[in-house]
C-alpha cells in the first residue's frame, strides 16, 4: 500500500516467518513472525497499526489475513521467506531448540522512510535482518525505537541451529533503542549475569531508558530506577511460541497511553491470554480488562519490587 501521509500508533517491523512446531503432541505449521504477533495485539486494543515485513510471494496469505483484520500492511517480497523449526523435546514448553532452513532478505532504510508512527516495534528474528542503517533512518523521526534484543543476538550456525553470540559494537546500536525487551536468557548472553535485575541494570548502562524482561513465570520491567513485575497467569499453556513478542506488543501499545506499572499488568494479562492458544492472540480487549479485575486485582499498587 502507498506510504503517502501514513502516520500510526505503532509500527512493527520484522520477518515473517513459516512455522514449524514439532513437540511431542505432533508436528504443526504456524504463520509466525514477531511482527504478526504485535499486530495482532495493536488490532485488538484499536490502535492504527503498521506491519512492515519481509516475505516470498508465495506467502501473500499473511499478508491478506492482517488486512482483514484491519492492518495496514508495507510487504516488500523476497525470494523466499524465512523458514523456522521450533522443536520441543519435552513437555517443558520453555526447553526448545530452533533452526532455521531458510532467511528472507533483510530490510533497507528505504523500507520505513515514509512511515510515521508514534513507536517503531523492531522485532527481528536473527541478526542481519535489521541493521544499522535502518536504526539510523528510524532515529532521524520523531519516534519511540522499540527493539527486541533477539533480532541482533541470535545467529544461525553452519548446522542451521539458532544460538547466541555476543553481539559486537551493540553499544552503537543501543545508543539508539528507547525500549528493548530481552528474555532472561538472552539478557545474561547479553551482559554475562544472570540476575536478572542485575542483567537489567547492565543493559540499561548501554542507552536503553526502558528494559522490558521476560521470563518463563512472568515479566520484569526497569525504568528510571525501577523495577515493576507481574506474573503469567494463563489457565492453560498451549501457545509458548510467541510469548515474547507478544509481550513486549501489548507493554508498548498500553505504554503509549499509561505509565509503565499499568503496562506491565496489561502485558502480562494480554500474553497469558495468548498462551492458551496457539499462533497470535484472538481475544477481545473486555476479556483482558475482565482477567486484569479477576487475576490481577489489587497487583497495580503491590507489583513494585525493589
Amino acid at each position: 500500500m502507498s506510504t503517502e501521509d501514513s502516520f500510526y500508533d505503532l509500527a512493527i517491523m520484522g520477518n515473517y516467518t513459516k512455522d514449524k512446531i514439532v513437540s511431542p503432541s505432533g508436528t504443526r505449521f504456524v504463520d509466525g513472525g514477531g511482527f504478526n504477533y504485535g499486530v495482532h495485539v495493536g488490532a485488538m486494543m484499536g490502535l492504527r497499526v503498521a506491519a512492515i515485513t519481509r516475505l516470498a510471494k508465495e506467502d501473500q496469505h499473511v499478508v491478506d489475513d492482517l488486512l482483514r483484520l484491519g492492518v495496514d500492511v508495507f510487504p516488500y517480497y523476497s525470494r523466499q521467506s524465512t523458514h523456522m523449526q521450533l522443536f520441543y523435546p519435552t513437555t517443558d514448553v520453555d526447553q526448545r531448540i530452533l533452526s532455521v532452513s531458510s532467511v528472507a532478505e533483510p530490510f533497507e532504510p528505504q523500507h520505513i522512510r515514509d512511515i510515521q508512527s508514534r513507536a517503531f516495534l523492531i522485532n527481528a528474528s536473527t541478526r542481519g535482518e535489521v541493521d544499522l542503517e535502518v536504526i539510523k533512518e528510524l532515529h532521524k523521526k520523531n519516534t519511540l525505537i522499540v527493539a527486541d534484543v533477539q533480532g541482533f543476538i541470535r545467529i544461525i550456525d553452519k548446522d542451521g541451529i539458532l544460538k547466541y553470540d555476543s553481539w559486537p559494537g551493540k553499544e552503537k546500536i543501543l545508543s539508539f533503542i528507547d525500549v528493548l525487551k530481552s528474555d532472561a536468557v538472552e539478557a545474561a548472553a547479553l551482559t554475562g549475569i544472570s540476575d536478572k535485575k542485575k542483567a537489567a541494570e547492565k543493559i540499561s548502562e548501554y542507552g536503553p531508558k526502558e528494559i522490558v524482561l521476560t521470563h518463563r513465570d512472568g515479566l520484569l520491567v526497569y525504568t528510571q530506577g525501577k523495577f515493576f513485575q507481574a506474573p503469567f497467569l494463563p489457565d492453560k499453556l498451549i501457545g509458548r511460541s510467541g510469548r515474547g513478542d507478544t509481550c513486549i506488543a501489548s507493554y508498548m501499545a498500553k505504554r503509549l497511553s499509561a505509565g509503565p506499572a499499568e503496562a506491565t499488568v496489561w502485558a502480562a494479562a494480554v500474553t497469558s491470554l495468548k498462551m492458551e492458544a496457539e499462533g497470535p492472540i484472538h481475544r477481545k480487549q473486555e476479556e483482558v480488562e475482565i482477567m486484569i479485575k479477576t487475576k490481577y486485582s489489587g497487583y497495580l499498587v503491590q507489583h513494585q519490587v525493589n
